[in-house]
């Protein structure tokens, strides 16, 4: 026996023990800690580098390019838009895509374990980043599936859509395009009585779209087929998905321009009306759609870039994701626009009397323009394909957000479970199809549209907030450590914010929370959701 410094006699076996006991759980602690760091040593990597630049672009450049910014530009003031647009892409998105892809980068983890190596205690702002994306690849599927069942129908002749001596036609069609409440157009009938048949309201559900759900079985194929084999398989898929959509929309905009009216929307879209900017309803939706756009909070290209290799130009890929992201939007608009000018010089109304809603515009509108032009099919076809790629490219990005996080925390427990990722990939696209059914009932739109925007719109701005607080604020005022990438064996050290700190540099962490809560707070719905349909 041995006395201590309490005056209490020990025994030295039991000193012994104890001491046995703590070595133990050390050495499991150490031993956890090495498996975990071997997992992350052995993470595979792009095989070029071209393939994440690829893949970046993929995930941000999606469907919202194609409908949420002409319509945006449509009811915002045309070339108006582009102002606060332009602005909040210089002074939010690219220092905030800076942000996420050099985190990723450099803790090579997926959002849960990235924010919780800068910051433990926001650990939930990954986690909420996770579930965002879960929820948003179960619905955001279903804009596949339209897709492809408007490319399936696109083959006929004349297109379904054409006219309105069909069987789900209403005696209100009409073949013109109108603002009347009393009236629809054939192509409104076809989407509504012929792809959803859709109820009169949510609390109708209706039955199940047997259609509808067959097309979605096979988006679901198609987006595991994209991401089975992970990063290897992805890499390949996406120099088709990325760069075919630009060949359609450049050929689609040489056949729109050369249309009778198209000038008119054209001016439409890139002439100017100023007195919008005093709305502050417009800065708001610039903000919301570069926040959308780009993917920022939803942690896709957060999780890619953690398959990047360890000293990897982050600025480089930053900028060219955000610059040809934008560009994008600013091409599918003309293309959109030129089709506006040709529709109202059919109906011989002004392009700004036309009925224009969000999704509505590619699978209303565009349609009601591509049925009154020469060789309309093979338009059709090109234009639904193109939706097809982009539609993909951000899906199956939201679904590797899934994969990655899961896999960084409970690899050993899943590879026992499944053998091999590809199993793994495959349960979830599995639980994700099951969760999309009610969107493929006859209720499913309205489904649809209250997922979209109460996930998508509302507390995104809330996670980025957090985010920007967890990165350049908890964790240090200075986040991006290039100089430091050069030296893998260096630390990564915070440098303190002084207001001499480059603003891309310090992450824009004094202005961009302020943007941020701002923004959230002006796009807090003030009534109910209603639907564009």
């Amino acid at each position: 026996f041995i006395s201590t410094t309490s005056g209490k006699f020990v025994s030295l076996t039991q000193i012994s023990v104890n001491l046995h006991m703590e070595l133990g759980r050390g050495h499991q602690t150490e031993m956890r800690q090495v498996a975990s760091m071997d997992h992350k040593l052995s993470r595979p990597t792009w095989s070029r580098q071209i393939e994440f630049t690829l893949a970046g672009i993929g995930c941000a450049v999606g469907l919202g390019n194609v409908w949420r910014f002409p319509y945006l530009c449509y009811r915002s003031g045309g070339g108006a838009f582009l102002v606060p647009y332009l602005l909040m892409l210089v002074v939010l998105g690219i220092p905030l895509l800076y942000m996420e892809l050099t985190v990723g980068q450099y803790t090579r983890r997926g959002p849960v374990h990235a924010l919780a190596s800068v910051c433990p205690l926001l650990k939930g702002v990954g986690i909420a980043s996770v579930a965002i994306s879960f929820i948003m690849c179960t619905y955001y599927n279903i804009v596949i599936t339209w897709a492809l069942y408007y490319l399936f129908s696109s083959f006929q002749a004349p297109l379904p859509w054409q006219s309105c001596n069909n069987t789900w036609n209403t005696p209100n069609c009409t073949n013109h395009a109108t603002n009347s409440s009393y009236s629809s157009t054939a192509s409104q009938e076809f989407f509504k009585y012929r792809m959803l048949e859709q109820t009169s309201g949510v609390e109708e559900a209706g039955m199940l779209r047997w259609e509808l759900f067959l097309i979605l079985i096979l988006a679901w194929i198609l987006v595991y087929f994209c991401i089975f084999k992970g990063v290897k398989s992805t890499g390949k898929v996406v120099y088709f998905t990325v760069l075919f959509p630009y060949i359609i929309l450049i050929a689609l905009l040489i056949n729109n321009a050369q249309l009778p009216g198209a000038i008119d929307g054209i001016n439409f879209f890139i002439v100017p009306e100023w007195d919008k900017l005093l709305s502050v309803e417009v800065w708001v939706n610039a903000a919301a759609q570069i926040f959308n756009s780009i993917g920022i909070g939803f942690g896709s290209l957060l999780a890619m870039s953690s398959y990047n290799s360890f000293n990897n130009n982050v600025l480089k890929d930053t900028l060219s994701i955000a610059i040809i992201n934008s560009v994008t939007s600013i091409l599918a608009g003309f293309v959109i626009f030129s089709a506006f000018g040709y529709m109202s010089h059919l109906q011989g109304i002004p392009v700004s009397k036309l009925a224009v809603d969000g999704p509505g515009l590619v699978f209303v509108v565009y349609p009601q323009a591509f049925a009154n032009m020469p060789v309309s099919q093979l338009w059709a076809v090109m234009f639904f394909f193109m939706l097809l790629c982009l539609g993909l490219d951000s899906e199956f990005a939201m679904v590797e957000v899934m994969v990655t996080s899961l896999m960084d925390e409970f690899y050993q427990h899943l590879i026992k479970v499944f053998k091999r990722k590809e199993f793994f990939v495959l349960a979830i696209c599995g639980v994700t199809l099951l969760l999309g059914i009610p969107c493929v009932m006859q209720v499913g739109i309205y489904v649809f549209q209250l997922m979209d925007h109460y996930t998508a719109i509302v507390s995104i701005m809330f996670l980025a907030f957090f985010e920007i607080i967890a990165i350049c604020w908890s964790y240090g005022e200075m986040f991006v450590y290039l100089k430091e990438q050069v030296n893998p064996y260096q630390s990564l050290t915070p440098l303190p914010l002084h207001s001499k700190t480059p603003y891309y540099e310090r992450g824009g962490a004094v202005e961009q929370p302020s943007i941020a809560v701002t923004t959230s707070n002006t796009s807090l719905p003030e009534k109910p959701i209603e639907t564009n349909f």
